[in-house]
């Protein structure tokens, strides 16, 4: 793939990712967030089952099992934190939090999965988290949304887990469909046990819920995926960092939101962070894979925001 391809598409895919908050903070002036979030991806979910109808299926209980448990993480867990969040919070700092990912998955995957980590990629941890309490950390009086976005970022650290030890069973994007099928009925089901639905149909609200089930789930997912499979993930997974500055940057254009000067040298400090932990670096001789990694195998297949 040729540079100016390359770096297209890593702005295109990155920009919609970004994007995704603040057109889905739109859509909450007319519903409430596990309602729309709940119809969009119920929504793409089944276009994208439609698109693969012809590729291999899940067999068997256990993988239906696996689907639904990732989709209840991937999905269902992080896009309801997300937009719930934004009762509270900008989309900017939702974005930002929920892309906190890469290193929560260190953290994780080093408690829970056995993993090991190189030096770089725990100073990016370490790089990172200073960059979210600086973000967040200035405030006296932190927002119920900042806990609620955070927790949609430590489920999809686990999401990305399970992602990588489970996905090499599936087809990708027969697992992205049905992921997002699966979150987007349990986004319905906790909408009518958790919150007065409420969605005021118009034009407006109707644009939002097509648009991020269109370009923000199956185009992006599409793109990122053919990112994926024809450059090296770690290098691609590295420009993941961009995706929360397109978000405030985004909210800024789009909803009139001032970011601080915190949240921007925050959200950059976040971004370092990332880079650190995904990026891979030339040395004089070859370095072992990490086990596993925060890096994009674990991305391509069921991301979406």
């Amino acid at each position: 793939m040729n540079r100016i391809k390359y770096a297209g598409l890593v702005v295109f895919t990155t920009f919609l990712m970004g994007v995704a908050f603040p057109v889905g903070k739109i859509g909450l002036a007319y519903g409430t967030p596990l309602l729309i979030m709940g119809i969009r991806f119920v929504l793409a979910g089944a276009l994208l089952a439609m698109f693969t109808a012809k590729r291999p299926q899940p067999r068997g209980w256990r993988q239906w099992g696996k689907i639904a448990a990732i989709g209840a993480l991937q999905t269902a867990g992080v896009m309801g934190c997300a937009y719930t969040g934004m009762r509270w919070i900008t989309s900017g700092e939702s974005a930002i939090l929920i892309f906190v990912n890469p290193l929560l998955v260190i953290v994780l995957g080093t408690l829970f999965a056995g993993a090991r980590y190189r030096m770089r990629q725990w100073l990016g941890v370490a790089v990172g988290s200073f960059g979210l309490a600086l973000a967040f950390g200035l405030r006296l009086h932190l927002q119920p949304g900042t806990w609620i976005a955070l927790a949609g970022g430590f489920s999809f650290a686990a999401a990305t887990l399970l992602v990588k030890r489970w996905g090499p069973a599936f087809d990708t994007a027969v697992l992205t469909a049905y992921q997002m099928l699966a979150g987007g009925l349990l986004l319905l089901l906790f909408s009518a046990a958790a919150e007065r639905p409420r969605i005021e149909w118009n034009l407006t609200v109707a644009a939002v819920i097509v648009w991020l089930a269109i370009m923000c789930s199956i185009v992006q997912f599409a793109a990122w995926f053919y990112l994926l499979q024809h450059s090296d993930p770690a290098r691609t997974s590295a420009f993941l960092f961009l995706a929360p500055l397109f978000g405030v940057a985004a909210g800024w254009l789009m909803l009139g939101e001032q970011p601080t000067w915190h949240v921007w040298a925050g959200g950059g400090l976040i971004g370092i962070g990332i880079m650190l932990v995904n990026g891979r670096f030339r040395t004089g001789r070859p370095q072992p894979r990490d086990l596993p990694t925060a890096r994009a195998e674990s991305f391509g297949g069921t991301e979406e925001y």
